[in-house]
Protein backbone atom coordinates (compact mmCIF):
# COMPACT_ATOMS: atom_id res chain seq x y z
CA UNK A 1 0.00 0.00 0.00
CA UNK A 2 1.85 3.15 -0.88
CA UNK A 3 2.16 5.95 2.24
CA UNK A 4 -0.72 8.22 0.81
CA UNK A 5 -2.84 5.44 1.07
CA UNK A 6 -2.12 4.11 4.66
CA UNK A 7 -2.21 8.22 5.50
CA UNK A 8 -5.38 8.36 4.08
CA UNK A 9 -6.51 5.14 5.90
CA UNK A 10 -4.84 6.41 9.42
CA UNK A 11 -6.96 9.62 8.73
CA UNK A 12 -9.99 8.05 8.34
CA UNK A 13 -10.04 5.57 11.03
CA UNK A 14 -8.85 8.55 13.34
CA UNK A 15 -12.03 10.73 11.89
CA UNK A 16 -14.28 7.41 11.96
CA UNK A 17 -12.77 6.45 15.82
CA UNK A 18 -13.86 10.07 17.08
CA UNK A 19 -17.39 10.32 15.11
CA UNK A 20 -18.27 6.31 15.14
CA UNK A 21 -21.77 5.30 14.03
CA UNK A 22 -23.17 8.47 15.15
CA UNK A 23 -23.13 10.92 13.08
CA UNK A 24 -24.99 10.43 10.23
CA UNK A 25 -24.06 9.09 6.56
CA UNK A 26 -24.09 13.04 5.05
CA UNK A 27 -21.97 14.28 7.96
CA UNK A 28 -19.03 11.52 7.72
CA UNK A 29 -19.41 11.66 3.83
CA UNK A 30 -18.80 15.28 3.98
CA UNK A 31 -15.78 14.67 6.42
CA UNK A 32 -14.29 11.93 4.28
CA UNK A 33 -14.69 14.42 1.17
CA UNK A 34 -13.02 17.41 3.29
CA UNK A 35 -10.42 15.49 5.42
CA UNK A 36 -9.53 12.02 4.45
CA UNK A 37 -9.62 12.92 0.56
CA UNK A 38 -7.52 14.74 -0.10
CA UNK A 39 -4.40 13.07 2.09
CA UNK A 40 -5.28 9.60 -0.60
CA UNK A 41 -5.22 11.94 -3.48
CA UNK A 42 -2.09 13.85 -2.46
CA UNK A 43 0.25 14.14 -5.53
CA UNK A 44 -1.47 11.13 -7.58
CA UNK A 45 -2.56 13.95 -10.46
CA UNK A 46 1.01 14.39 -11.50
CA UNK A 47 2.63 10.59 -12.27
CA UNK A 48 -0.67 8.48 -11.39
CA UNK A 49 -0.17 4.71 -12.50
CA UNK A 50 -2.50 1.88 -12.49
CA UNK A 51 -1.63 0.17 -10.05
CA UNK A 52 -2.04 3.02 -7.94
CA UNK A 53 -5.35 3.66 -8.94
CA UNK A 54 -6.12 0.10 -7.88
CA UNK A 55 -4.62 0.52 -4.61
CA UNK A 56 -6.47 3.90 -4.20
CA UNK A 57 -10.05 2.01 -5.19
CA UNK A 58 -8.90 -1.13 -2.71
CA UNK A 59 -8.41 2.02 0.17
CA UNK A 60 -11.57 3.72 -0.77
CA UNK A 61 -14.12 0.74 -1.29
CA UNK A 62 -11.95 -0.89 2.63
CA UNK A 63 -13.31 2.50 4.11
CA UNK A 64 -16.97 2.45 2.52
CA UNK A 65 -16.72 -1.12 3.90
CA UNK A 66 -16.31 0.34 7.33
CA UNK A 67 -19.25 2.45 7.10
CA UNK A 68 -21.73 0.60 5.49
CA UNK A 69 -20.64 -3.45 6.14
CA UNK A 70 -20.10 -5.73 2.93
CA UNK A 71 -21.80 -4.83 0.01
CA UNK A 72 -21.19 -5.10 -4.08
CA UNK A 73 -18.67 -2.69 -5.05
CA UNK A 74 -21.31 -1.07 -7.48
CA UNK A 75 -23.30 -0.44 -4.55
CA UNK A 76 -20.57 1.89 -3.01
CA UNK A 77 -19.96 3.67 -6.06
CA UNK A 78 -23.93 4.59 -6.19
CA UNK A 79 -23.44 5.32 -2.33
CA UNK A 80 -20.66 7.26 -3.14
CA UNK A 81 -21.94 9.65 -6.16
CA UNK A 82 -25.16 10.50 -4.30
CA UNK A 83 -22.82 11.94 -1.15
CA UNK A 84 -20.67 14.21 -4.13
CA UNK A 85 -17.93 11.37 -3.82
CA UNK A 86 -17.00 10.86 -7.95
CA UNK A 87 -15.32 7.58 -8.45
CA UNK A 88 -11.48 7.61 -7.76
CA UNK A 89 -10.82 7.54 -11.57
CA UNK A 90 -12.85 10.63 -12.63
CA UNK A 91 -11.23 12.31 -9.20
CA UNK A 92 -7.55 11.62 -10.50
CA UNK A 93 -8.31 12.78 -13.99
CA UNK A 94 -9.97 16.00 -13.07
CA UNK A 95 -7.08 17.08 -10.65
CA UNK A 96 -4.46 16.00 -13.41
CA UNK A 97 -6.75 18.68 -15.91
CA UNK A 98 -6.35 21.26 -12.89
CA UNK A 99 -2.56 20.76 -12.21
CA UNK A 100 -2.26 21.36 -15.89
CA UNK A 101 -4.24 23.83 -16.40
CA UNK A 102 -2.26 25.30 -13.11
CA UNK A 103 1.52 24.48 -14.46
CA UNK A 104 0.61 26.14 -18.17
CA UNK A 105 -0.73 29.39 -16.50
CA UNK A 106 2.85 29.72 -14.44
CA UNK A 107 5.05 32.40 -15.47
CA UNK A 108 8.27 30.96 -15.57
CA UNK A 109 10.08 29.96 -18.87
CA UNK A 110 10.83 26.55 -17.99
CA UNK A 111 7.93 25.50 -16.55
CA UNK A 112 6.72 26.50 -20.35
CA UNK A 113 9.36 24.93 -21.85
CA UNK A 114 9.02 21.82 -20.14
CA UNK A 115 4.90 21.57 -20.47
CA UNK A 116 5.57 22.00 -24.30
CA UNK A 117 7.59 18.68 -24.57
Amino acid sequence: MPQTNLSGYVAFNSLFGKIGRNASEEVSFALIKSKCLPILLHGVEVCPNSADKQSLEFTMNRVLFKIFGAMATDSYLEISSRFGIYPLEQSIAFRGDKFLKKYNSLDNYLCRLIAKH
